[in-house]
């Protein structure tokens, strides 16, 4: 098995430093009905995207583990990175709720973390996996028929 890259643990690291600073910083329950939606869906679609991949399964870093397989049904028929969509409408949801210069700051850093985590592990994806170039030719990276 494969180690894991320093690269990996920088990307996780700001990840969690970004979704900390806006949970310590503001409330973690939106009460606008459009902001608790938005939250209640990535919640929902983090959710099915767990149970699709199997939790035993879930890896917080970009590396590809040993004896993976890809998967394509569920919500990755549609987006590739499901649990990063999810996140980004959590965490969206709360700096709106409660909205503040540096809760903005840090969701726009969470967004460029999480779509150079993307990049660097759809490249680990595709050297891990033969059919990957096809998937990715046939679904969205993070919002359905449009990015």
């Amino acid at each position: 098995m494969k180690h894991k890259s320093t690269w990996s643990y920088v990307l996780v690291g700001v990840q969690f430093a970004c979704m900390g600073a806006i949970l310590v910083s503001g409330p973690w329950f939106a009460r606008d009905a459009w902001f608790f939606t938005l939250e209640l869906s990535g919640s929902l679609l983090v959710i099915w995207a767990i149970l699709t991949m199997k939790v035993n399964k879930v890896n917080v870093f970009p590396d590809v583990k040993a004896g993976s397989r890809l998967v394509t049904h569920g919500p990755y028929q549609w987006i590739r990175h499901p649990m990063y969509t999810a996140l980004l409408m959590i965490m969206l949801a709360l700096v709106c709720e409660s909205f503040s210069y540096w809760r903005g700051f840090w969701w726009l850093l969470l967004t460029v973390d999480l779509v150079v985590k993307l990049s660097y592990e759809e490249r680990l994806l595709g050297e891990a996996f033969d059919d990957y170039e096809a998937y990715r030719s046939r679904t969205c990276r993070l919002v359905p028929w449009i990015f």
